[in-house]
């Protein structure tokens, strides 16, 4: 397809780069959960947001960048969320903890729910460089801090054991749900969880 600079003021709206950027993660985010990262192109994406080819790849320059935007920007709003809850939550760390499980839960039981973003886009990509690799990488090592500071709150000393069992059931509960749904293993996450908090309680 020839680009002129006609490309980039086809649209009589003039909208900022923050906008332009959040329509191309916007329409990146409905493709990619649909499918797959991989089987989406750049031309079909670009198609699907409307604007310029040259716009997109001003402020994307390449699909793998894309891909990681998505994936960090999926991060933060997922942690965000969590945060929300934890700050409610800030006085009943046994609570707090298990309302990461439930949120999961919810999340696994949603209709159309594909898996875990953040493992369904990284295991597309072997160079473990890759940004959609950095991306997942960083999210789940925030989530895992999180869970430690709150295990070290409830059972101080014995915290980082507790922390990595929920992380497991954590991610067993979004490969379950995945590939079985949410009434195969899936479903008994949550009790799991409750069970492995209410005996670390009880040895501390």
């Amino acid at each position: 397809m020839h680009l002129t600079a006609v490309d980039d003021i086809a649209s009589p709206v003039r909208r900022s780069r923050a906008e332009r950027q959040a329509i191309v993660l916007d329409t990146a985010e409905r493709l990619f959960s649909s499918r797959s990262s991989r089987s989406v192109g750049m031309d079909e994406l670009v198609r699907e947001t409307g604007l310029g080819k040259m716009t997109v790849y001003r402020l994307f320059k390449s699909k793998d960048d894309l891909v990681g935007a998505y994936l960090t920007r999926k991060a933060a709003t997922v942690l965000g969320l969590i945060d929300a809850d934890l700050i409610r939550l800030e006085d009943d760390p046994r609570a707090a903890l298990l309302s990461v499980v439930d949120a999961v839960e919810r999340d696994v039981t949603r209709s159309g729910f594909r898996g875990c973003p953040f493992t369904n886009v990284s295991s597309e990509y072997d160079d473990p460089q890759h940004p959609a690799r950095s991306a997942a990488a960083d999210y789940k090592f925030e989530l895992h801090a999180r869970l430690e500071r709150l295990t070290d709150q409830l059972v101080p000393g014995a915290g980082e054991d507790l922390a990595a069992q929920l992380h497991l059931i954590i991610d067993g509960m979004y490969l379950s749900g995945g590939l079985l749904g949410p009434d195969g293993p899936a479903s008994h996450g949550r009790r799991l969880a409750e069970k492995l908090v209410e005996a670390a309680v009880a040895r501390a």
